[in-house]
């Protein structure tokens, strides 16, 4: 099939690239507007307590938890000042109606949680008008530049006003990652093909797969909400994929056409050995990736949308675009030499195939130290503790940081962070004997062990809310056993209780992240067991490369915890450690580096058994297969980390977790394992590595993705090390 697409694509190479260059000025066009349509968050989880505690007082109670927070302030002024409280109220009364629906201040209320405990700040709470996020957002921006008050120095916080500087803190970062990327990426690739034309074929497809990415996610976006953090796997894994593929592709054309092969005849023979690897990685990635897609947040399923279309449009395009720009380019794509160029097709005997067998030599003690030394950089996984997104993944410099501290610095008690107890009752909230119920109820709350006040807070027909302020952070175990006290409470006779806030939408979280978990990692073993089946033909080798991969995942995993929870190079990166991980990201992490990491086994292996079946001695066949993989791999993952390592200086906590997990990911994969733990345990392994019973043997022989060299392979010169291993049986 393969072969048969390549000289497809030569015989119409002008119509495919005609056709691609159509696509991208359309989907440029149509997918720079992204952004206006995506959600700023979506860490909640859909059809959780919460959530239905959250739609049932936007429906009830015209005054609920506040979308934004302003905080106004004074180094001469007190709250109690009239000139303090006059440009206040002036301020809030010319707000418009219509956008601003509600508002909670100190004058009004007389409550001491909205003033700070020297009384030289206040905080208002604005209910913004809007359905969704998007809508809430948009009213925002509305009043944005309206809050300030003379006098008064004005900081804008909250839900809403912190997720529209997340997003818009995001685009820029990404902004930055792609502008220091491109440059970086260009230069490696000059350094690794040693020519311009060659260097510059995998970054077009990498903007490519970019361009076409933006605009699926905003045809899904028409559809159904996608987070505006998408954007950063996009843009991130977009451009990674397409250069390891770009590499992988231009690499064995070049290697083909100095092997004697020209025009359509190195084209098929390139897409029939690493085109098919190619494509059996993307899919392999896609799987992966799709394994997102079933846990209920918008994040999550953004996550896995997004990066499917970049794998898949990476793929697409390495496979045919590529192909049809080598097609026009043939030998003019080794021009623009910057110096002499080598041969390019790998042979024996050289460091790979000697650091290969260096490794085979001592396979026990050398599989022993990898281990051990990928389970003691896991050990601080052991510590980990969850926590919810919030104002602290921004910068200082942002608003919705500083209101966030101010608000724990400088106030006895925040008013915005209460659980919720939502009842729907069996009366009218308004007959006598509802409210002494409602009373009774919120006295049995208020003498929960933990709480600080507990107070009827809404009661309107049939429905009533009563919340709870305490003490401590909203996200953290103590708040979560707080909760579980609280449900544990009997409600007023006949009512039901929803409990909502902050650290119910954190508890509901881990809850559902819990619930799906399992059916997330046996989907993906099974899958990727298949898939690797197919590749390799083999039984063992897919359950030593999960294995593998869960244990370099582990040690990824370990190294987040020890600098995001527990704050290590915290300075160099420029962050402040919360103490905990927000749960979306490992779970995505997982996904995502579980995928890449098979992207790499498929690119070595499919030689390794390329050659066991042409050599039959498996030491051998490892050494060849390294000798012919490992400075392409090493290239790629290389390639791979720049455009992470850019993401690792995030201004957003989010997305720094991200670059610095998915680069060590990337470096333990590409080192430990790849070099040390495969040739180690693939030695241990020998023959029974590649075995199969009888009927899978036939059906692996029949429809398994296979990538062979045929004569040239046989022309190569046998390795001293061959043995004669017998046939499997």
């Amino acid at each position: 099939m393969f072969e048969r697409l390549g000289y497809f694509v030569h015989r119409r190479r002008k119509a495919v690239l005609a056709l691609t260059a159509l696509f991208a000025v359309v989907a440029g066009i149509y997918g720079v507007g992204v952004f206006g349509d995506m959600v700023p968050n979506g860490f909640e989880a859909r059809g959780s307590e919460s959530k239905q505690a959250a739609d049932i007082a936007d429906k009830a109670f015209p005054q609920r938890a506040p979308d934004a927070v302003i905080v106004y302030r004074s180094k001469d002024k007190t709250v109690e000042d009239p000139a303090f409280r006059q440009a206040v109220q002036n301020r809030l009364a010319a707000l418009p109606g219509g956008v601003v629906t509600g508002s909670v201040d100190f004058w009004t209320t007389q409550a001491p949680d909205l003033v700070s405990r020297d009384k030289h700040a206040t905080y208002v709470g604005l209910n913004l008008a809007g359905a969704d996020d998007n809508a809430k957002q948009d009213s925002y921006l509305k009043i944005k530049d309206r809050l300030g008050a003379d006098g008064l120095e004005t900081i804008r916080g909250g839900n809403v006003p912190a997720g529209y500087e997340a997003g818009d803190q995001v685009g820029k970062d990404l902004g930055m990652a792609e502008g220091l990327s491109f440059p970086v990426l260009f230069i490696l690739l000059v350094i690794v093909f040693g020519g311009l034309v060659a260097a510059g074929l995998p970054l077009v497809v990498g903007g490519l797969s970019i361009i076409g990415s933006m605009a699926v996610l905003r045809v899904f976006a028409q559809f159904t909400d996608i987070s505006v953090f998408a954007m950063s796997l996009v843009t991130i894994l977009g451009l990674a994929v397409a250069i390891d593929y770009g590499l992988f592709i231009v690499s064995r054309y070049r290697e083909e056409t100095e092997r004697g092969r020209t025009g359509a005849d190195a084209l098929a023979r390139t897409l029939a050995t690493a085109g098919r690897t190619v494509a059996v990685s993307g899919i392999t990635v896609a799987v992966a990736l799709a394994s997102m897609s079933l846990f209920p947040f918008v994040f999550l399923k953004s996550m896995s949308y997004g990066g499917i279309a970049a794998v898949l449009l990476s793929m697409l395009f390495s496979l045919v675009a590529l192909p049809a720009a080598l097609a026009v380019l043939g030998p003019r794509v080794n021009a623009l030499a910057l110096w002499k160029q080598r041969s390019v097709i790998p042979g024996h005997g050289g460091f790979w195939y000697r650091l290969a067998h260096a490794v085979m030599h001592r396979p026990i003690a050398v599989a022993a130290i990898a281990t051990g030394l990928l389970l003691v950089v896991a050990a601080p996984l052991l510590n980990i503790e969850f926590g919810a997104n919030d104002a602290r993944q921004l910068p200082n410099s942002a608003q919705g940081r500083q209101v966030y501290t101010i608000m724990e610095r400088d106030f006895d008690g925040d008013g915005a962070k209460t659980i919720d107890a939502v009842l729907t009752l069996r009366g009218q909230a308004e007959m006598p004997e509802q409210q002494r119920e409602l009373a009774a109820y919120a006295d049995r709350l208020r003498g929960v062990s933990g709480v600080r006040n507990a107070q009827v807070s809404g009661a309107v027909g049939d429905h009533a809310r009563v919340s709870v302020s305490y003490d401590g952070a909203a996200v953290s175990k103590s708040s979560r056993d707080l909760l579980d006290r609280l449900r544990h409470q009997p409600t007023p006779p006949g009512a039901k209780a929803y409990f909502g806030g902050e650290t119910a939408a954190y508890d509901d979280a881990l809850t559902k992240l819990g619930g799906v978990l399992p059916w997330m990692l046996i989907y993906i073993a099974v899958a990727t067991y298949l898939l690797l089946f197919l590749a390799f033909g083999s039984v063992v080798l897919p359950l030593k490369a999960i294995v593998m991969n869960l244990l370099s995942l582990s040690a990824t995993f370990g190294i987040l915890v020890w600098v995001f929870q527990e704050g290590h190079l915290s300075g160099l990166l420029g962050f402040d450690p919360t103490g905990n991980i927000e749960p979306n990201m490992p779970i995505m992490l997982f996904a995502l580096i579980f995928g890449l990491s098979m992207d790499y086994e498929v690119f070595l292996l499919s030689r390794v058994r390329e050659q066991y079946d042409n050599l039959g001695d498996p030491t051998a066949a490892v050494a060849t297969g390294v000798q012919r993989t490992g400075r392409l791999i090493t290239s790629a993952a290389l390639l791979m980390c720049v455009p992470l390592a850019a993401m690792a200086f995030s201004q957003v906590l989010t997305m720094k977790l991200f670059g610095v997990g998915m680069v060590a990911a990337i470096v333990l994969d590409a080192t430990i394992v790849r070099i040390l733990l495969v040739p180690a345990i693939m030695k241990l392994l020998g023959n029974a590595g590649w075995w199969a019973p009888g009927p899978l043997r036939a059906l692996y022989a029949r429809i398994g993705i296979k990538e062979s060299d045929g004569a040239d392979e046989a022309d190569d010169p046998k390795p001293v090390e061959r043995t004669d291993a017998p046939a499997l049986t």
